[in-house]
């Protein structure tokens, strides 16, 4: 008897059913990456890095160069805080005015929190230390607010910018307001970078002006007692035939009402210094008619961008903006101003992009020059007032010293 065929059954082999599970994974995969094609990808945040002295003798500048950032970002982003579809995000970095720190706070930067680019610091010596670590991780440091000639001299790389002004920038300046015919020069300097690049430059300036510095007096970056100081600037100075000048270049700290107090009069000695925060400036207002310039001060500049930010400064804080804060807010304009230009944060777009841009600030028009990625800028040659309406000395224009007229030198050596 013949067997009857076997009925094929309704349910699939297991090989089959692996087959079919298969398929419905890819067609659920292929689904889904259609669906993430034409989905708009999320944007990733522009990371900026603001690692400042906030802590130690610079911490007021520091503070005022941070509310400048912010501003610069808000201004230059019409008060979105986005470049296209992308957010801004600032983190803030304390390097407590050591090197140490403010290189290791750098390399975290980049290397942890993955920032696009960098700005910062307060101090010269702390900048310093962090010019490598830009070079190392091939990111962009903009400087601000420091202000020694190395860093962007001898000591610079490629990845660096600055938007403050150079210590040549102030010696240059500053001669013009202090160099005069027989005249004699003593400095009064912090024994660091800022004070010994600013005190070399000015030496040059002042050549050819018919003024020369006959000492240079070095003291420790937080002193307080300038007695010894002082004695030997006077007996350097004292029986100089000519005009006699005690010209001090000093960050944090106040030095002048101690230097008032010890009398330079007698030996008619004047003083002489460049800008600074309002705070120090109210030992200005001791000094009527003393001459110096400045980086900047909010009454000085007449142009869209600082009546923004004095308007603003006014309106969030009920005080004018200060020293430092001005140069905050072009590092912010900078910042938003590459990035457009660049189309993106990617370093070697970005270096192309800022080599030789111009950009407008609370200062008017600044260019970053190609060669060393200094920020071309005017400086203020003005005389102190002392007007009873304001608590510092306020310093009157004599004239814009435009940066065409400085002929600062290229100091690096790539």
């Amino acid at each position: 008897m013949m067997r009857p065929a076997p009925i094929a059954r309704p349910y699939p082999s297991s090989l089959a059913r692996r087959s079919r599970r298969v398929a419905g994974t890819l067609a659920a995969g292929s689904i889904l990456a259609a669906l993430a094609v034409s989905a708009p990808a999320l944007a990733q945040d522009i990371k900026i890095a603001h690692i400042s002295d906030q802590t130690g003798p610079l911490e007021a500048y520091a503070k005022q160069t941070q509310t400048g950032l912010m501003l610069g970002l808000e201004y230059a982003t019409g008060g979105t805080m986005m470049i296209g579809n992308r957010k801004i995000v600032v983190l803030q970095r304390d390097s407590q005015t050591k090197p140490d720190v403010g290189k290791s706070q750098l390399a975290a930067a980049f290397g942890d929190d993955k920032v696009d680019i960098a700005v910062g610091p307060t101090s010269s010596g702390t900048a310093l230390a962090m010019l490598p670590v830009a070079e190392e991780y091939k990111k962009i440091l903009l400087v601000e607010p420091a202000v020694a000639d190395s860093i962007t001299g001898d000591k610079w790389n490629r990845y660096i910018f600055r938007t403050s002004r150079n210590s040549t920038q102030d010696a240059v300046s500053n001669a013009v307001a202090v160099g005069k015919p027989n005249t004699y020069v003593a400095t009064l300097a912090q024994d660091y970078a800022f004070g010994k690049d600013f005190v070399a430059a000015f030496k040059e300036a002042l050549a050819g002006t018919g003024a020369q510095i006959v000492h240079e007096e070095y003291a420790p970056v937080r002193a307080t007692d300038f007695t010894a100081s002082t004695e030997r600037i006077f007996n350097a100075l004292k029986d100089k035939p000519g005009r006699k000048v005690l010209f001090v270049n000093w960050a944090g700290a106040d030095p002048l009402p101690k230097l008032i107090a010890a009398d330079p009069k007698r030996f008619d000695i004047e003083i002489a210094t460049g800008g600074n925060i309002l705070p120090a400036m109210a030992s200005y207002k001791q000094l009527p008619g003393m001459e110096g310039a400045a980086y900047y001060y909010f009454g000085i500049p007449k142009n869209p961008v600082n009546n923004w930010l004095v308007a603003e400064h006014y309106k969030q804080f009920k005080s004018p903006p200060d020293f430092f804060t001005a140069g905050g807010m072009s590092a912010g304009i900078a910042i938003v101003e590459a990035i457009k230009k660049a189309g993106g944060t990617d370093t070697e777009k970005l270096i192309a992009a800022m080599e030789g841009m111009s950009f407008e600030t609370p200062k008017g028009k600044m260019t970053f020059r190609k060669e060393d990625h200094q920020a071309m800028q005017s400086m203020y040659h003005f005389k102190i007032k002392a007007d009873p309406a304001f608590e510092w000395g306020v310093p009157e224009l004599v004239r814009e010293i435009k940066p065409e007229e400085m002929k600062i030198p290229v100091r690096n050596k790539r």
